[in-house]
Formats: structure tokens, C-alpha cells, sequence
């Protein structure tokens, strides 16, 4: 069953990011992650409970595939350039 890592991001370099952007892509596609969404236009209907920023949806073939990117070796470092330059939370959701 698929899933979902959805990541809300507040970037406070975009320059810095920039560079995040194009080190992750490659990491989360060696664990079958598929770019769904990446920062596009939104229409936020309701935000009773929250007030999302930049959206960036990846697809993976399965939670464990999801986690393995997220907690890998090779994203550590570029996960520390998103930490650096940008605030953000991070889900990960199974699909139906």
C-alpha cells in the first residue's frame, strides 16, 4: 500500500533551499519516492486546525520505503540543510 511523506515547509533562504531541493529529489527516487506535489499553488479551504505554508507531497511504494528515505544516511546531511534554511513539519501517512 502506498505512502505519503507530506511536508509543510516555511523556507527562509530560498537560495540555501535551492540546494536541498536538488540533493533530496534524487535521494527519495533511489526509495521509490514519486514528487505529487512540490510547493504549488494552493486554495486552503479550512484551517481550523492548521495553516499550511509550502506543501510537498512524495509518494513511495510503502510506509517502511518512506521511513527508510526519511531516516537514511545519504539524506541526513541534506536533511540538515532543509532544517537549516527552513521550518517544517513532516508526515507520513499510509494511502487506501
Amino acid at each position: 500500500m502506498s505512502a505519503y511523506v507530506i511536508v509543510d515547509t516555511k523556507i527562509n533562504d530560498p537560495e540555501a533551499y535551492e540546494t536541498y531541493k536538488a540533493q533530496a529529489r534524487p535521494i527519495a527516487e533511489k526509495y521509490g519516492g514519486v514528487y505529487r506535489a512540490r510547493g504549488g499553488d494552493m486554495d486552503v479551504v479550512e484551517s481550523d486546525l492548521w495553516s499550511p505554508t509550502r506543501i510537498v507531497i512524495v509518494e513511495f511504494p510503502d510506509m517502511q520505503s518512506a521511513r527508510d528515505f526519511v531516516d537514511s544516511e545519504e539524506y541526513a546531511p541534506v536533511k540538515a540543510i532543509r532544517r537549516a534554511n527552513a521550518d517544517c513539519s513532516l508526515v507520513i501517512v499510509e494511502g487506501v
